[in-house]
């Protein structure tokens, strides 16, 4: 992988970073408790706890996926950026755009 390559990695990666942290900060607002004094009917009440559920899922997810790019922004200009850590066989570029944390290829991927 040349350097033009990674810089726009670099650039992808801190793009998602900023996208993620607001993502965080709406989901967590999404998540705070549903006060139970809350004048709203039992149907839309059961509504409000489902949706909680969602957000919290999403919010854990986002979570994951922000602590990863984290990790791996920078080792971009890593001798071994973009290899495979089971195979060693370079990581085609399309992977990375797609999934920039993506430590092993698509053969060797879980």
């Amino acid at each position: 992988m040349n350097n033009k390559e990674k810089k726009s990695i670099e650039k992808l990666i801190n793009t998602q970073i900023s996208d993620l942290k607001i993502k965080i900060e709406r989901l967590t607002e999404e998540t705070k408790p549903i006060s139970p004094e809350n004048a709203i009917g039992r149907v839309s009440r059961m509504d409000a706890i489902n949706n909680k559920s969602v957000s919290e899922a999403s919010l854990k997810a986002a979570q994951l996926r922000l602590k990863q790019l984290l990790y791996i922004e920078p080792k971009i200009y890593d001798k071994n950026f973009g290899l495979c850590i089971r195979c060693n066989k370079e990581i085609p570029i399309q992977r990375l755009i797609i999934l920039p944390e993506s430590r092993k290829c698509v053969n060797c991927s879980d």
